[in-house]
């Protein structure tokens, strides 16, 4: 058994792939909360998707990739709020044609010019590539990430449960409503070396959803999301590692595995649990 935690960590780029893993499973936790709660799940994937053209055109112009890609995805949240606002064609509906689009375009531009750039790390991530400045910019983000999510949290919980009352009581409604998405490109940015930005929507939403059949309260949810996000990374870094397959798909398969058990078996919630009373 002991084994099992000594071997990998034993090789120096394990150990900083659970690092990263612990370190970007934070603030994707108590951000998947409240993406749950607001029913945005199809958000997280619409910007996760969207940042790909932003990468490629930051590595032609010579730019970090973190600012191309956090544009982009701001430019996909921006998009998506305003075409909602101005016309009848439902959230969900101008998501998807947001996102596809971009990816789309993001592809395009990929495949026209010839860059150094492994689509596959792009798409799946390299957490076991992850080197030093990778992870000082992943802790930089997620402290900020995190720090803002918990500081405000009572506030995005009013906006998100009840905006109605949240301009009631003299909330920002706005800057609440754009400072998630921030908050919410900053994570993705966060985790895009890591887990790519196919798999990033699993870290944004599984844990939530799983803490969201567990707990009664918001605070109780934040708390298991966290556990669940965490604790799947670094079983999920350890797994990898004996099963000879790839971190990032081996956390994402622990986590849904754990949100089926809990859609199972959840003291309140649970299907089997409802059907014995």
């Amino acid at each position: 058994m002991i084994s099992f935690f000594s071997e990998p960590l034993a090789f120096e780029f394990m150990q900083r792939a659970l690092i990263v893993s612990v370190i970007i499973a934070v603030p994707c936790a108590l951000l998947s909360c409240y993406l749950v709660l607001k029913g945005w799940a199809l958000m997280g994937d619409a910007v996760s998707h969207s940042v790909l053209p932003g990468v490629v055109l930051a590595y032609i112009t010579g730019i970090p990739l973190l600012i191309g890609a956090f544009c982009a995805g701001m430019f996909c949240a921006l998009a998506t709020g305003f075409l909602t606002e101005n016309s009848r064609v439902k959230q969900d509906t101008i998501m998807g044609v947001v996102f596809s689009g971009m990816f789309g375009l993001g592809l395009v531009l990929y495949t026209s010019v010839q860059t150094e750039v492994h689509l596959d790390h792009i798409l799946f991530g390299d957490i076991l590539g992850i080197e030093q400045p990778d992870m000082v910019q992943a802790i930089a983000i997620a402290c900020l990430t995190s720090f803002v999510l918990i500081l405000l949290r009572k506030d995005f919980l009013m906006h998100a449960f009840d905006p109605s009352h949240a301009i009631a009581i003299g909330l920002r409604t706005h800057a609440l409503h754009y400072g998630l998405l921030v908050l919410l490109a900053l994570t993705i940015v966060a985790t895009l070396k890591a887990a790519g930005l196919i798999l990033a929507i699993a870290f944004l939403i599984s844990p939530g959803a799983t803490a969201f059949l567990l707990a009664r309260r918001f605070p109780a949810m934040m708390v298991f999301s966290v556990l669940i996000a965490t604790g799947c990374s670094v079983m999920g870094v350890l797994l990898s590692f004996h099963l000879d397959s790839a971190p990032a798909p081996t956390i994402v398969v622990l986590m849904t595995l754990v949100f089926i058990t809990a859609f199972l078996f959840a003291p309140r919630r649970g299907i089997l649990r409802r059907a014995t009373i």
